[in-house]
């Protein structure tokens, strides 16, 4: 699935100057963001380089678009493993943005994740490392060890393309296609739910060179072929009408990797992320609300507890809990990994529980169109009490417009048993049950 990648503007910086990296949350589309040209996702953070002259004026800025400065950290957390300053140039602009990560249409954003815990006076602690010296998230203790920026945009790995295979089958809308690539020879490691960052070859329209997309990651941490040498994306080729001129636009980066031939070289970057990270937990119940390739992060998680070989690598993790699955297509073609999701359906039917949403060729209870967010209303009674249960884990990952309509069905159900849904879901988030990652 898709991210949006990395938009710069340039830091305002004399020899010997301060920079600072203002990590931002709750940025909504306003008056002012409407006018960017890429999208603010919802549940990521905003990345901020600012340098010591703009603070103030900067934070000014971010309260008027809603936003909130969740910390303030030394530039530093930006620099590569090998210890190399990241260069800056002279441009008189004042941030360095860094969008959001997961959903593969072309430009939904996705932050590279840096250090959040804060000394008392606000400035972060440097970032940990492994002992391989790579970069460590350090929000939460159980997730000390999640690696993290191992490859930065200025020094990524040069991977090589496997196989870039189709998904949508005959009749289905659209291009999305399966992508593996080789990391021999690195020292990439990942784990579910995590995203990498890719660099399509060429420069934007301003003429400097193109920025990272981030995309979700479609397999486990040991690849598809569970020998901890690949690393799987699921990617649609964005295409839309420019609003203005009527003419079709294409992706830069999902256009570049839906039409990557095997052998070609890619750079990539990353991991990041830790908002879709599973429980350790294998009694535990997960629910995944997804649409389109917004799958990418369930197929991990489902792989990891139901397929043969994976149950094989991960003695020390024997999913028993109970994961459903409802996602959202178009057409039945569109229907991605569906041979692999009903395979794993009919292996464990007292497991896993399989519900399709496809817009096009199913009606919701009004004689409309069923989307996912309709299927939800249909099991909101079912999945309440499965959400009340302390040991359940909700993830979301696609359109942004989903959320609305399962927030409204929840509230329903919620209601019921007096409970408001606002508050409940505040306590699920505080609680790290609630996952999202929408575009």
């Amino acid at each position: 699935m898709y991210n949006q990648g990395a938009v710069e503007g340039a830091a305002n910086i004399e020899s010997g100057s301060r920079i600072f990296v203002y990590e931002v949350v709750g940025l909504r589309q306003n008056e002012a963001t409407d006018q960017t040209n890429y999208p603010i996702r919802k549940s990521g953070s905003v990345f901020i380089r600012v340098p010591y002259n703009r603070m103030n004026q900067e934070m000014r800025r971010i309260a008027r678009l809603g936003g909130k400065i969740v910390s303030i950290q030394p530039s530093t957390v930006l620099e590569p493993v090998n210890g190399q300053a990241v260069v800056a140039s002279t441009n008189s602009e004042v941030s360095e943005l860094v969008t959001p990560v997961n959903a593969n249409t072309e430009d939904n954003g996705k932050a590279t994740p840096v250090n959040t815990n804060s000394e008392s006076k606000g400035f972060a602690k440097s970032p940990a490392k492994d002992k391989k010296g790579n970069t460590m998230t350090q929000g939460k203790a159980k997730h000390a060890d999640v690696p993290v920026n191992t490859y930065r945009p200025n020094a990524p790995f040069i991977g090589k393309c496997i196989s870039n295979e189709p998904l949508v089958k005959e009749g289905g809308i659209g291009i999305v296609q399966h992508l593996k690539f080789d990391l021999a020879g690195s020292n990439l490691k990942y784990i579910e739910g995590q995203s990498i960052g890719i660099i399509p070859p060429g420069v934007d329209k301003n003429g400097k060179p193109e920025k990272l997309r981030l995309y979700s990651i479609a397999s486990t941490r040991h690849g598809d072929d569970v020998d901890d040498k690949t690393i799987s994306l699921c990617v649609r080729q964005l295409e839309y009408k420019h609003p203005e001129s009527g003419e079709t636009v294409y992706g830069v980066c999902s256009t570049y990797l839906t039409q990557l031939a095997p052998g070609a070289d890619v750079k990539i970057t990353g991991p990041v992320g830790k908002e879709m990270l599973l429980p350790d937990d294998t009694d535990t119940n997960v629910i995944m609300l997804a649409t389109g390739t917004g799958i990418a992060p369930m197929r991990a998680y489902l792989w990891r507890m139901f397929k043969d070989a994976e149950r094989a690598a991960n003695p020390e993790y024997q999913f028993k809990g109970f994961a459903w699955l409802l996602f959202g297509v178009p057409t039945t073609p569109n229907i991605l990994y569906k041979e692999e999701l009903e395979e794993m359906q009919q292996k464990y039917p007292d497991n896993f529980r399989l519900t399709y949403a496809i817009s096009r060729e199913q009606k919701n209870a009004e004689g409309g169109r069923m989307y996912i967010q309709d299927r939800v209303a249909e099991h909101a009674d079912q999945l309440w009490q499965l959400i009340k249960n302390e040991k359940t884990h909700t993830y979301i990952c696609g359109l942004r417009g989903m959320e609305g309509g399962i927030d409204a069905a929840l509230s329903a159900a919620a209601a019921k048993e007096g409970v408001t849904w606002s508050d409940y879901q505040k306590d699920l988030k505080k609680a790290h049950r609630w996952h999202v990652e929408t575009y």
